[in-house]
């Protein structure tokens, strides 16, 4: 509730090079939450379902743009660390692609492996990417946004 008005909940998917965005908008239409997809000019998409915000390209410009829009209680769809973290501290909830919730629990373990894995690539070290998704990926997900959708409506 803002200002005595019942606010609803939103899913904001940061849709470049995400893998559940049509799996994101059927769940969530099963919730009747709004859907905003959020992409820059190279990854423009459009699906049925979703309302599309497009940013101009640009380090981060993005999740910059995201962050601004979300709200206590929105849920994010995201696999970018650094953006998990902000909607945290503006009390939204954020899940990436594979189904794993970023809460205060995990996210500082999280972001300390992205930077252990930035200085690495920066010495001239090599990391093994992550492996090829699989239906069972989309599962999990499915099942993990559900029980997501169904808190977050329900706080």
């Amino acid at each position: 509730m803002v200002n005595g008005v019942l606010r609803m909940v939103s899913v904001l998917v940061d849709a470049d090079g995400c893998p559940v965005v049509d799996l994101t908008i059927t769940v969530a239409k099963s919730y009747n939450l709004k859907v905003t997809l959020l992409c820059d000019t190279a990854h423009y998409m459009q699906r049925d379902g979703a309302d599309t915000i497009m940013v101009s390209q640009g380090a981060d410009a993005v999740d910059f743009v995201l962050v601004n829009r979300v709200q206590k209680g929105d849920i994010v769809v995201t696999q970018d660390y650094g953006l998990a973290a902000m909607v945290l501290a503006k009390r939204g909830y954020a899940i990436d692609q594979n189904g794993r919730w970023y809460t205060s629990e995990n996210i500082d373990q999280l972001l300390d492996s992205r930077h252990m894995s930035k200085k690495i690539r920066q010495a001239g070290g090599r990391l093994k990417g992550p492996k090829k998704r699989q239906k069972e990926d989309d599962e999990k997900f499915e099942k993990s946004f559900n029980k997501l959708c169904e808190f977050a409506t329900n706080n």
